[in-house]
Order: structure tokens, then C-alpha cells, then sequence
């Protein structure tokens, strides 16, 4: 059993950045791919970034990509999202997701199915 935990949102101005935290308890960090997803009001679940187990491989949605960069410490069981020129389209509720059956040379992709643990989210709001 895997208990993720997410930190950091908030309401921000277009242009500024923010650092979302993941932090998780059981299982071994290690061994586990994370994911991060958001869902904006009256739209579906998106996948917004995947990094390996061991931190070494990301890969994020066009939307995000060359402005959000996904890390993870292991050593602190957390994952990190620092979202850079941030738009008031990046409005959401932001989730973290544990796969924990993923091998270690491959990178969790926007398949939610494939994610069997996560967060209660955390709310970012981005105004113009």
C-alpha cells in the first residue's frame, strides 16, 4: 500500500512558477514510477508528466513541455513538479501516481490505468 500526499499549490500570476510536492509513505520509492496528472473544471484527467524509478527519464505532454520538470529524490520518498511560466490554462487540480509494477528503464506514461495509487491533489490556480 502506497499513500501519496501533494503540496504546493496555490494561486499564482501568469508568468510565475511553482513547485508541486508528492511526498509518499509504504512501499519502496525506489521501485515505484510516478506520475503527474491534473484535471481543470468540466474537462477530463490529463497526463501532465512520467519520471522513472530512477529519476534518470521524464516525459511530459506538449502542453508542458520546456516549461514543467519533473524530479525525484528517493532518499525523501518525494517527487517534485517545477512549473515555470505558468498560463491560466494550467489551472487544475494537480494528482501525483504511483505505478509500482512499472521496470526500472521505462518512463510512466498517460496511461492513467496504469497507476494503482493516488494523491487527494492539490489545487493550482494561475490568473492572468
Amino acid at each position: 500500500q502506497v499513500q501519496l500526499t501533494e503540496s504546493g499549490g496555490g494561486t499564482v500570476k501568469a508568468g510565475d512558477s511553482l513547485r508541486l510536492s508528492c511526498a509518499a509513505s509504504g512501499g519502496t520509492f525506489s521501485r515505484i514510477g510516478m506520475g503527474w496528472f491534473r484535471q481543470a473544471p468540466g474537462k477530463e484527467r490529463e497526463f501532465v508528466a512520467g519520471i522513472s524509478r530512477s529519476g534518470r527519464m521524464t516525459q511530459y505532454a506538449d502542453s508542458v513541455k520546456g516549461r514543467f520538470t519533473a524530479s525525484r529524490d528517493n532518499a525523501k520518498k518525494t517527487v517534485y513538479l517545477q512549473m515555470n511560466d505558468l498560463k491560466p490554462e494550467d489551472t487544475a487540480v494537480y494528482y501525483c501516481a504511483a505505478d509500482t509494477t512499472i521496470i526500472l528503464s521505462t518512463i510512466p506514461g498517460p496511461d492513467s490505468t496504469s497507476y494503482e495509487y493516488w494523491g487527494q491533489g492539490t489545487q493550482l490556480t494561475v490568473s492572468s
